[in-house]
Formats: structure tokens, sequence, C-alpha cells
């Protein structure tokens, strides 16, 4: 029997570009349930973009949450939880609080099957599903069993980022803006940083592509140690460091484009309809059928066949990504940049002298 609920909490408390991926499960709740609150748990570093997206009622930081998980479920009045993570610590917590509908995948883990009980079952290992798909198997205790294609997830991005006006005076010189993140704090497999220098050189041929590098401090200064070049050059800005998440947010959208592997910053472009490139391996777990920015805009880079060197997953590269050639991702950027060139000028058409 279909569960009925009237304040769901949503637990996903890793990455960001996971949680980007679990985001559309409280669209489509929204649209099969429109009165439901939806609240969603997440860490601090992550809550100023969940807080952009129209769909989530209320953002619920973890490390105040775990200060006094009993005194946030006694006033919350929440009477569902989804652990689309699985976590102990929140299984238990919601056990003791007596929430009515503890969903968890009792497959993933043992104690999801004491705690949780209205529990789903689903193994990842070699499924065809993209990552966001998985989401959508908590929703069944809902009596929504449909699986969303991943082509249709797009539409369930609903976030509001706001302008930031220093972001957009420190763009505006520039007529195309492209986000370059080089690094994946070891979550992707990632494109030589060589093959960045060489695309940087290549796109400086054009005045007005202007390069943004962004990342975290630490990936800031891993730059500067091995990628002085890069950083050097005229048509590249280097504002690692500079920005807090809900600012990037606002960068990504006011920009033109961005290219990365497989990291948050490439999940947040894709949903916020930013175009966007990925650059893959095609090898298991990580390949696009798992792991693609999913955007209105996005698309992806990978070679058809794996490497011998795919078989290290600690690898942070490889040959099929040093195989994907900074002449195949300038082809892209220029397509970019021209479809760019004609959406400005539809927007700002240039009066004819006699009409004046």
């Amino acid at each position: 029997m279909a569960i009925t609920s009237s304040h769901v909490l949503i637990c996903r408390t890793d990455n960001i570009g996971d949680v980007i991926l679990t985001l559309p499960i409280a669209a489509y709740l929204k649209q099969h349930y429109p009165a439901l609150k939806i609240s969603f748990l997440c860490r601090a570093y992550a809550a100023p973009v969940v807080k952009q997206c129209n769909s989530i009622d209320e953002v619920v930081e973890l490390e105040s949450f775990l200060l006094n998980p009993a005194a946030y479920f006694a006033h919350a009045n929440v009477d569902t939880i989804i652990l689309a993570q699985p976590s102990k610590r929140l299984a238990v917590e919601a056990f003791k609080a007596r929430i009515t509908n503890r969903i968890g995948n009792a497959r993933h883990k043992l104690y999801q099957m004491l705690y949780c009980n209205r529990r789903v079952r689903f193994k990842k290992g070699n499924s065809e599903h993209h990552e966001a798909q998985f989401n959508f198997e908590f929703l069944r205790p809902f009596g929504l069993d449909t699986i969303l294609e991943p082509a249709a997830i797009p539409a369930l991005y609903d976030f509001d980022v706001p302008e930031n006006p220093e972001i957009s005076k420190l763009l505006q010189p520039h007529p195309f803006n492209l986000i370059i993140h080089t690094k994946s704090n070891g979550h992707g497999r990632e494109w030589p940083i060589k093959h960045y220098i060489a695309l940087a050189r290549r796109l400086s041929k054009y005045p007005d592509v202007q390069l943004w590098l962004t990342g975290s401090s630490a990936e800031g200064q891993w730059l500067a140690d091995n990628a002085a070049e890069l950083i050097g050059l005229q048509n590249v800005s280097n504002v690692c460091g500079k920005f807090t998440l809900d600012q990037l947010s606002s960068l990504i959208d006011a920009a033109d484009g961005l290219i990365a592997s497989g990291t948050g910053p490439l999940h947040m472009s894709a949903a916020l309809g930013q175009r966007t490139l990925g650059l893959f391996p095609p090898t298991r777990p990580m390949h696009p059928g798992r792991w693609a920015p999913l955007g209105r805009r996005a698309e992806i880079l990978c070679l058809p066949v794996s490497c011998p060197g795919c078989k290290d997953s600690q690898a942070a590269s490889c040959a099929c990504m040093e195989n994907i050639t900074p002449e195949s991702v300038e082809k892209i950027v220029l397509r970019w940049r021209q479809e760019a060139q004609e959406e400005k000028s539809e927007d700002f058409p240039i009066c004819d002298s006699k009409q004046r």
C-alpha cells in the first residue's frame, strides 16, 4: 500500500555531484503531491546550492542536525525519511524518533533491514542505470514505480540562481566566458593538464574568448605548482578558491560554458542548463552511462574502448583521457562560441539605418 506523507526529509550527505543528482526526485514528488513539504539534509558546504532549488522547502545542515537529532525530529513533524545515501547514524536516529516511514535500500546495508520499515531493494553494480535514475527507486513506497529515462530528468531541475553583480562585472568585458574546472578532488578520471594548456593556447587565437580556472584553494595551488604555463596565459584567469559554492553557481550561470571531468561543478553546470562538456573514460563505474552530466545543453566526449590503464581505479588519468584531443574539445567550444554570438545578436539586433 502506498504511503501518505506531509513532510519528507531526503538525506544525501556526500559530495555535491551526488546531491545535485538526487534533487530531481524532490521535483518529481512535488508534481505528484503538490502540498508535500520536502526538506533536504546535506553537509553545510552543499547547502547554498540546495537552497537555490525551488523544489526544496527547507535545507537542514548535517553538522547542526547531529548536535541534537532528537530535538530536530521532535519539532520538524517529519513523517517520512529517505536515506538516499546509506547512513547508520541517520537510520538509527530516525528509528529512535519513530519516524512513520523510513525508506532505505535494504540490499545495500544490513542495518537498513533493521531500522528501515519501507525498504526498497536495488543493486548498482553492473546496472545500465545512470546514477540519477537510482534515486527514483526510493519513491516506490509512494506508489511511484517509474524510473525516468536520463533524457527526462533535466526537466526536473528547478533552480533559481541569483545574479551576482560582482561576477557579472567580472565577466562583462569578455564576449565569451568559458569555465575550465581542471581537477576533480579525486572523484573523476582527469583530462591531462597538458591538454588544458594546449586547449588554452589554441583558443588564444580568439580575442573574445576568456578562460576561467575554477577549483578549491588547494587545487589552485596545485595548478600554480604544476601548470604555471596555463595560469600565465593572457586569456586565462585563475579564480580557484575565490568563490563560495553559491557564488560559483552564479559564475557558472552567468558564463557561456563549462568543461570538466566527472566532478560536482560539472553536474551543477548541467543542472543549471549551461553549456556543459564532460570528459570521461569508457570504463565502469566511471563511464558516462553512469555519471554523464544531465542537462538540456550537456554533452560528453568519451572514447569507445577502454585502455589497459583503466583497470587501475586509483589512476588520476589514463590513455582514454589522453586520447581525447585538445582539437576535439576546441571544436565543441567554437560551436558554443558561434551559438552564443547568434543568441546575443538576437537579443540585441543591429537596427537598420533607414529604420532609425
